[in-house]
């Protein structure tokens, strides 16, 4: 079984902590079994959690044991690292673990150098702050997540279930991930990143769920040739306006959001089922398989058939090429 440690450090922040203990602790595989073993770990018995004291049942030790390690934001995000904390965080990327962090537990990533040379991301109020501190690292305040492969680094709190979900997905596939999704009554992905959240001197006001039901009309008909003139005469509104809300409600244009809607679609059918890689790109509103494919390569980081085969059982390869440790669980039935 495919273990992870969730790593409570003094000051962790509960929020952060409790989003992957929930989100790997009730994942179930299709026959009902535990996706994952789930251990919070801690260099003391005892860690502050702000408002109250949490006791970890295990140490650190139990940081060399595991497939995935997530970190947690902490309090004060800048506070040292210890070098018995960094030593097994180090000791465990060096065997190959998958480390990931939540909010501004990428601070603590940052610290120990893992994250040197690598695009990452943090809650957007600490991104400027983590740039002058780890000049190494290429800072991206505006996405939910970063997924380098071995070392992944997810936004704000919420953004922290974003994350676990697409690891989920990334071990077990979609339909383990959406089960996930659906316990947390959270969408398998959201569109946008945290463009939409970031405070400006003169804040847009979206209209809340006012999109929804043009964005469920669009990824029902995403198979359709669809074109920004349609979009806004089922909105009933301008071209001009419905790419304000766009980028008002999701942080993205119309046409951008419909292609990642196609994209997604085309991942369900590459997993699920047998289909010509042609025939799925006519099926989900492609009209040459050409640009299809050149699509599918740059939001997903593969090609459709190297995702296939990662996604379709089996071992599993990270989208990063980072291979399983031999005798380490971290896809279905090893």
């Amino acid at each position: 079984m495919h273990t992870v440690a969730v790593l409570a450090l003094e000051g962790v922040i509960p929020f952060d902590l409790s989003t992957p203990v929930e989100a790997f602790g009730r994942a179930r595989l299709p026959d009902g079994r535990p996706a994952y073993r789930v251990r919070v770990c801690a260099p003391e018995r005892e860690v502050d959690a702000c408002d109250f004291t949490l006791r970890a049942r295990w140490g650190l030790e139990a940081l060399a044991d595991a497939d995935t390690i997530i970190v947690p934001g902490r309090a004060d995000p800048s506070a040292a690292v210890g070098p018995e904390v960094a030593g097994a965080l180090c000791a465990a990327a060096a065997n190959g673990t998958r480390i990931a962090s939540v909010c501004v537990g990428a601070f603590v990533l940052a610290a120990t150098g893992l994250l040197d040379g690598l695009r990452a991301t943090t809650h957007w109020l600490g991104a400027a702050e983590l740039a002058r501190m780890y000049p190494r690292i290429e800072v991206d305040p505006d996405v939910l997540y970063v997924d380098n492969g071995q070392f992944l680094t997810s936004a704000g709190a919420a953004a922290g279930l974003d994350l676990c979900l697409h690891m989920i997905r990334r071990d077990y596939g979609s339909a383990v991930a959406a089960d996930s999704a659906r316990l947390a009554v959270m969408p398998l992905e959201r569109e946008g990143g945290q463009a939409q959240f970031i405070v400006h001197e003169h804040p847009p006001a979206p209209a809340g769920a006012a999109l929804e039901p043009l964005l469920r009309w669009m990824e029902e008909n995403a198979g359709r040739e669809l074109t920004l003139a349609d979009i806004a005469s089922y909105a009933g509104v301008s071209t001009r306006t419905v790419n304000r809300r766009f980028r008002e409600q999701t942080g993205t244009s119309p046409l951008q959001w419909l292609h990642r809607a196609r994209i997604r679609q085309a991942q369900h059918l590459l997993e699920t089922t047998a289909h010509p890689v042609d025939r799925i790109a006519a099926q989900v509103g492609f009209g040459s398989p050409t640009a299809f494919r050149e699509r599918f390569k740059r939001q997903v980081g593969t090609s459709p058939q190297a995702y296939r085969r990662a996604f379709r059982g089996g071992g599993l390869t990270p989208p990063g090429g980072q291979k399983p440790r031999p005798g380490r669980s971290t896809s279905p039935g090893l």
